[in-house]
């Protein structure tokens, strides 16, 4: 007796092909999902996970900072009350983020300071471009941000001085950098550039605000480029890392 040829019959797509078909977003909700149900699933992906990058983690805190801004409303006051509400929750997405990933970045448990140094620099400059409003208790979120970020400066600065003497400090920069931030925060990073004081002082050199070009011994001078954002313009630039 002859046996029917069996015809086509459908059938779930196997698990690679799915995965094929996601895409990012989709992806990640899938997985956080099984995370949630099964936390020994996601305890085994925080330890397989390539770790974050300075870039990458940087990367998703602008996506969020843009995020912020194209919640703004067209036309009027853009730091009225009714903008503020308006742009409350990607505001405060960014601002979790950032307090999610700056720990990260931060010693003990980010060990090159160059990494820390590096993150908090660009964390640094988002801050600074959050909006101002008009209404006091508003501008606490940026306020408190600023405070957060100036702590951790001075972390990062305290342990990277126990380490090689300090070079780090001394010769990567960071003095110029770090007032350089603190103008633009209008001296609310005075935790941050008191303890870069203090290091470097301890560790017999000076900030490359006064090594440089023979200007140091002009304090007004340096304090009003400082000031007027024109500092180093006229420097010669250094080749390498000495």
């Amino acid at each position: 007796m002859k046996r029917a040829k069996s015809g086509p019959a459908g059938r779930p797509l196997a698990l690679a092909r799915l995965l094929e078909t996601l895409d990012v977003d989709s992806l990640r909700g899938v997985l956080r999902s099984i995370c949630d149900r099964h936390p020994d699933i996601g305890s085994e992906v925080v330890n397989t996970a390539p770790r974050p990058s300075v870039s990458s983690a940087l990367s998703v805190l602008n996506n969020y900072e843009s995020a912020l801004q194209a919640s703004f409303p067209f036309g009027g006051n853009s730091t009225s009350d009714y903008a503020y509400n308006r742009v409350k929750q990607p505001l405060l997405a960014l601002l979790d983020a950032l307090n999610d990933f700056t720990p990260h970045f931060l010693p003990p448990n980010e060990s090159q300071a160059t990494q820390s140094l590096g993150f908090l620099d660009g964390a640094t400059d988002i801050i600074h471009r959050l909006p101002n409003w008009n209404t006091f208790q508003n501008n606490l979120h940026k306020q408190n941000a600023y405070d957060e970020i100036s702590k951790a400066w001075a972390l990062v600065i305290r342990e990277a001085a126990k380490r090689a003497g300090g070079i780090q400090l001394q010769y990567g920069g960071w003095d110029q950098k770090l007032a350089k931030h603190n103008q633009l925060a209008h001296g609310k990073l005075h935790e941050a550039v008191e303890e870069m004081r203090m290091n470097l002082g301890w560790m017999g050199g000076q900030p490359q605000t006064q090594q440089l070009g023979g200007r140091g011994h002009d304090v007004n001078s340096v304090r009003q480029e400082l000031l007027s954002g024109t500092y180093g313009a006229n420097l010669p630039v250094r080749v390498g890392p000495w």
